[in-house]
């Protein structure tokens, strides 16, 4: 096992593993560190079935289901991240961190390309602990004492309209769901401040309008994606993407018009933000 970063702020490319396999506590425990430290983590080559993706991905926690998208009839661990040739839109072509309108939203997230078109479709990374970081002590400090609520209004409302244009569907009978979570959080394994806030999900700060939180909120989220900060990573079929959910925002770029593009996504359970 190798490991090559991809930039000098986030992501790194795991080589020469097998993830199919059974592999050894001491092998998984070399993973997750490597995910801690690069919060993003990339597999090459990987021929999976969907039960050894299940199987790999349970060997870092419990498989979480999300309440809000369709799933696999015969695998409902695994949510279809698919785009017809027909189709006009894709999912996550904004910047965000999954699922925060959860009140313990996923851990990470495992996505495995099964099909990909012949140019475009990358993904990309952002670091929230280093948004937090760069920030002024002034800032900091006033963050570290809020909250903000976060919402899953911004799918459930759109639902129907959003289901005309993609092939990944919503649950048009999910319920609206909202949470209240620390704007910066503390990292449960290492204990990294991270600043907690996406544009689709969080709706408000705390004990303030939505008209009076966006201005401070569109300059957190400009922050948060500046490119110094980010990866890209360019798939090809066979490639795994394992990321943080607790520490990283990620954008789907959607520039592939009239090719298909499927891939498969296993969420981990997390924690409530502390």
């Amino acid at each position: 096992m190798k490991v090559s970063k991809l930039t000098g702020s986030i992501g790194a490319e795991i080589l020469d593993i097998d993830i199919s396999k059974d592999l050894s506590d001491s092998v998984i425990t070399d993973i997750r560190e490597t995910l801690l430290a690069h919060k993003v983590i990339f597999f090459r080559e990987q021929d999976l079935t969907p039960e050894q993706q299940i199987s790999f991905t349970k060997r870092f926690g419990e498989i979480s289901t999300s309440p809000v998208y369709k799933t696999l009839k015969e695998y409902p661990q695994i949510m279809p991240v698919v785009k017809e040739v027909t189709d006009t839109d894709i999912i996550g072509d904004t910047w965000h961190t999954d699922e925060t309108f959860q009140q313990t939203p996923p851990m990470g997230s495992l996505l495995y390309a099964r099909e990909i078109p012949s140019v475009g479709g990358d993904t990309l990374w952002a670091n929230l602990g280093l948004a937090f970081e760069r920030l002024s002590d002034g800032m900091k400090e006033k963050l570290l004492t809020m909250k903000a609520i976060h919402s899953n209004d911004f799918l459930t409302a759109n639902a129907k309209r959003r289901n005309s244009t993609r092939s990944t569907k919503l649950r048009e009978d999910a319920p609206v769901m909202q949470s209240l979570h620390p704007v910066v959080r503390t990292h449960d394994e290492t204990q990294e401040k991270i600043l907690f806030v996406n544009q689709p999900f969080t709706f408000a700060f705390e004990g303030m309008t939505r008209e009076e939180s966006l201005p401070l909120l569109t300059y957190l989220y400009q922050m948060s994606a500046k490119p110094e900060m980010t990866c890209r990573f360019k798939w090809r079929k066979g490639s795994l993407a394992f990321w943080d959910n607790r520490c990283t925002l990620h954008y789907a770029c959607n520039d592939y018009r009239g090719e298909r593009r499927e891939m498969h996504r296993i969420t981990v359970e997390g924690t409530k933000p502390q």
